[in-house]
């Protein structure tokens, strides 16, 4: 049998995002394609300058939102000539523009799905193999955020006859009683009138997701999953929180932690 040479992956890639869930996802996704070959990740802007240079990936899956350095600075300090392609992964929309301005290949915003991903990651391809990728303008970064416009930047809630105004991003989870809600906010619990089944609607394009017919949950929040009795499952939020998530939402649950 002729010996033959091993192939070479087509495309180098680095992941940096702190939060675990969101790295394992794309290293999931990366790692389903033979041409690919995840050369590192990591959870801050310092890190990533060091595995960017140590490594000289192709391609940079880059969260704006990181410690230390943020993604905006890690492509000003790697320059235009020794930076990679470079792919904002981040859950809010009000950074496109910037990214564009910076000259990023694409803008994911989370939760994106595996066909999206997959369009990402073949103009890449394509630009990497001395084509050009069609569609890199600020429309084709922009292209995913009009069905995401009337999602919630506050909440209002009334409150001992006060009207109070929560940052979404703030909330940890939601859990319903009847006709009420509680919204849990680090240490807070405010309690308001409404049903879960709208408010599920109006927060999935800010990361939060129904595991449980009467249990919302901040995506960015969870630390660990677990299994449980009867194909349910277990959430270890970041300050110890324990949820359960029914067998019946679980499927919505793994989709988007990319389970």
């Amino acid at each position: 049998m002729p010996w033959a040479a091993p192939s070479t992956p087509l495309l180098r890639a680095v992941i940096v995002d702190d939060e675990p869930l969101a790295r394992q996802r794309l290293r999931m996704l990366l790692e389903a394609d033979p041409d690919v070959e995840v050369v590192g990740e990591c959870g801050d802007g310092l890190d990533a300058l060091s595995l960017v240079e140590r490594e000289h990936p192709d391609l940079v899956f880059l969260d704006v939102q990181i410690p230390r350095l943020d993604g905006f600075a890690v492509v000003e300090r790697l320059g235009p000539r020794s930076a990679p392609l470079v792919v904002f992964v981040t859950a809010h929309d009000r950074y496109a523009l910037k990214a564009f301005e910076v000259q990023a290949f694409d803008y994911l915003l989370k939760p994106f799905d595996r066909e999206r991903f997959d369009q990402c990651l073949g103009r890449a391809k394509v630009r990497l193999a001395g084509g050009k990728a069609a569609g890199n303008d600020l429309l084709t970064l922009l292209r995913d955020f009009q069905p995401r416009a009337l999602a919630p930047e506050r909440l209002m809630v009334r409150s001992r006859g006060r009207i109070l105004f929560l940052r979404v991003e703030d909330i940890d989870w939601i859990g319903a009683d009847r006709n009420y809600l509680e919204i849990h906010a680090g240490r807070a619990v405010h309690r308001m009138r409404g049903c879960i089944a709208t408010l599920a609607q109006r927060l999935e394009a800010r990361r939060f997701v129904r595991v449980h017919r009467s249990l919302i949950v901040n995506l960015e929040r969870i630390s660990e999953i677990q299994p449980w009795f009867h194909g349910g499952r277990i959430l270890i939020l970041r300050d110890g929180t324990r949820l359960v998530a029914s067998r019946a939402n679980h499927h919505t649950l793994d989709a988007a932690v990319g389970l």
